[in-house]
C-alpha cells in the first residue's frame, strides 16, 4: 500500500540507527534498494486499479492519504529518480561512515516527498516539505567544505523566507475555511474568494512555491546548491527535490484548490516565461558542467509552469509530461556529469574535450539526455514540450509559445558547446589512461537513456494510458 512508503523508511531508518551499527552500515544500502525499487512496483502497479475501477483517488486506511494518477506518476519519478542517486552514492562515496549517513539523509527526503505527494491537507504538505528541506539542508552541505556550506546556508534563508510566507498563507486561510483540508479550502475560497485578504493569501502561498522551487527571480540558491553538493546529491536535487518542493506543489494547488484565476494565470506565465528564458542565457555563460546544467533545470522547470500557466486540460497534461521527463532526462544528464566528474576530476568544461573516445557509455547517454532535453524527436522532451507549445497556442498565449520555441533553440546551442568541449573532438591532454565510470553510474546512466528514449518513442500509448487520464483529477 502507498502508505507504507512512509511507513517502512520511517521504521527501517530506526532500526538502522540502532546500536549495530557494523551490521546496519552493511544492511543500509540494501534496504535502500528495496525501498526505492518498492515504490516503483507499486507505483507501476496501482495504474490498472485506476483502468479498472475508473477512480480519481484510492484513499488507504482513513488517515488523509490519497493517490491519484498524478501522484502515482511522482511516486514513480521519486522512486526512480531516488534509486539513480542511491546507485551514484554507493560508488561515488567511498567512505563507509559517510555512505550510511547518505543513505539516511536519502530515505527521510523520500519520507517528505511521498508524503507531499499523498496528503490531502496543506498543512500537512507543509510538514511534509519542510521534512523533505531539512534533509536537504544536510544532504547539501554533506561535504563540509566552504562552497557546500554556502550553498545550503542560501538555501536555508531563502526557505525560512518561503515557511513565513506559507504559513501565513495558511493562517489566512484558516479564517474562511472549516479546516486546512484542500476541499475545506477550496470551497472556503469559492465562498470568499473575491476578498483582497484571500488574494493576497493565495499569492503568499504561490510565491512560497516559487522560493522553494528555485524559480526565476528567487532562483539565487539553487546554482550554488546544485553545483557544490556531491554528485550523487545533485542527482536527487535536479531530478526530483524541486519538482516536488515546487512543480508539484504548484500543479496540485492551482489546479484543483485554488483555481485559474486570470491574474494567478498571469503570474504563472510571467515567472514560467521568465525561468525559461534567463535559465537558458545564464546556463550559456557557464564552464562548470554541473551550474550549467542547473541553470537548464530552472530553464526546463519553466516550461512546467508554463504549461500550467495555459490554463487548460492541455495545458495540465504538457506540464505533467514534462515533470516526469525533466525528472528523467535531467537525472541522466547529472549521472553523466557524476561520471565526468569521478573519472576526470573536474568540473570546467574548458579542461575536457573528446572523453567520448574513452567514456562511450557516458558519451552516448549524455547525448540522449541532451537531445531530449533540446525537445528533438523521437525523445520524450520533444512531446512534452510540443503538447505545451500548442496548449499556449489554443490559449492565444502567442508571445509564450514564441518564448518556449526560442528557449529551445537556445538549450540547443548550449548543449551542442557542451558536447564540443567535453564529448567530441580530440582527447584533451592527460588523458590517455581514462576510463568509462563503474558499474553503478553506467548502471544508472543506461536505464534512465533507455526510459526517455523508450518513452518518446512509445509516445502514443504512454500518452493515451498513462498522462492523458491525469488531467480529469482536477475536474470538479
Amino acid at each position: 500500500m502507498p502508505s507504507l512508503l512512509i511507513l517502512i523508511p520511517l521504521f527501517g531508518i530506526i532500526l538502522l540507527n540502532l546500536p549495530i551499527r557494523k551490521i546496519s552500515m552493511r544492511m543500509a544500502f540494501w534496504f535502500a534498494v528495496f525501498v526505492f525499487f518498492a515504490q516503483i512496483l507499486i507505483a507501476i502497479f496501482h495504474y490498472p486499479v485506476f483502468w479498472a475501477q475508473d477512480a480519481r483517488f484510492i484513499h488507504f486506511f482513513h488517515v488523509g492519504l490519497a493517490v491519484d494518477y498524478l501522484g502515482v506518476i511522482m511516486l514513480l519519478c521519486i522512486g526512480i529518480v531516488s534509486l539513480a542517486s542511491l546507485l551514484v552514492g554507493r560508488y561515488t562515496i567511498f567512505d563507509e561512515k559517510e555512505r550510511f549517513r547518505f543513505i539516511n539523509l536519502l530515505m527521510i527526503a523520500g519520507i517528505g516527498m511521498n508524503g507531499v505527494v499523498m496528503v490531502r491537507d496543506i498543512f500537512s504538505m507543509y510538514v511534509f516539505l519542510e521534512v523533505m528541506a531539512v534533509a536537504t539542508f544536510v544532504l547539501i552541505a554533506f561535504n563540509k567544505d566552504i562552497e557546500s556550506l554556502e550553498g545550503s546556508f542560501k538555501y536555508i534563508v531563502l526557505s525560512a523566507v518561503a515557511t513565513v510566507l506559507m504559513l501565513t498563507a495558511i493562517a489566512l486561510f484558516l479564517f474562511i475555511s472549516a479546516g486546512t483540508t484542500f476541499s475545506a479550502i477550496r470551497d472556503g475560497l469559492a465562498q470568499y474568494g473575491k476578498s483582497r485578504v484571500i488574494i493576497f493569501a493565495v499569492g503568499l502561498f504561490i510565491c512560497g512555491i516559487f522560493i522553494k522551487g528555485g524559480f526565476v527571480p528567487f532562483h539565487g540558491w539553487l546554482p550554488d546548491a546544485y553545483t557544490s553538493a556531491p554528485s550523487s546529491i545533485s542527482v536527487l536535487l535536479a531530478g526530483i527535490v524541486a519538482k516536488v518542493a515546487g512543480v508539484y506543489t504548484l500543479l496540485r494547488l492551482v489546479a484543483s484548490v485554488f483555481g485559474f484565476d486570470g491574474r494567478v494565470k498571469t503570474v504563472l506565465l510571467i515567472i514560467g516565461a521568465l525561468s525559461v528564458i534567463i535559465g537558458a542565457l545564464a546556463a550559456l555563460r557557464q564552464k562548470n558542467m554541473k551550474r550549467m546544467l542547473a541553470y537548464s533545470s530552472i530553464s526546463q522547470m519553466g516550461y512546467i509552469v508554463l504549461g500550467l500557466g495555459a490554463g487548460s486540460g492541455l495545458g495540465i497534461v504538457g506540464a505533467i509530461f514534462h515533470i516526469f521527463n525533466h525528472a528523467i532526462f535531467k537525472s541522466l544528464l547529472f549521472v553523466n556529469a557524476a561520471a565526468v566528474e569521478r573519472q576526470v576530476g573536474t568540473n570546467n568544461m574548458n579542461k575536457m574535450g573528446g572523453i567520448s573516445s574513452r567514456m562511450p557509455v557516458t558519451g552516448v547517454t549524455s547525448l540522449i539526455g541532451m537531445l531530449s532535453t533540446c525537445g528533438l524527436p523521437p525523445f520524450a522532451g520533444f512531446w512534452s514540450k510540443l503538447i505545451i507549445v500548442v496548449a499556449l497556442w489554443q490559449s492565444a498565449d502567442y508571445v509564450y509559445a514564441a518564448i518556449a520555441v526560442l528557449a529551445s533553440v537556445i538549450t540547443l546551442a548550449y548543449f551542442l558547446s557542451m558536447q564540443r568541449r567535453v564529448f567530441f573532438g580530440e582527447l584533451a591532454k592527460g588523458m590517455d589512461d581514462l576510463k568509462e565510470a563503474n558499474f553503478g553510474i553506467s548502471l544508472s546512466a543506461i536505464v534512465l537513456a533507455f526510459i526517455t528514449t523508450g518513452v518518446g518513442i512509445l509516445f502514443p500509448a504512454v500518452f493515451t494510458k498513462l498522462i492523458l487520464p491525469a488531467k480529469d483529477i482536477f475536474i470538479r
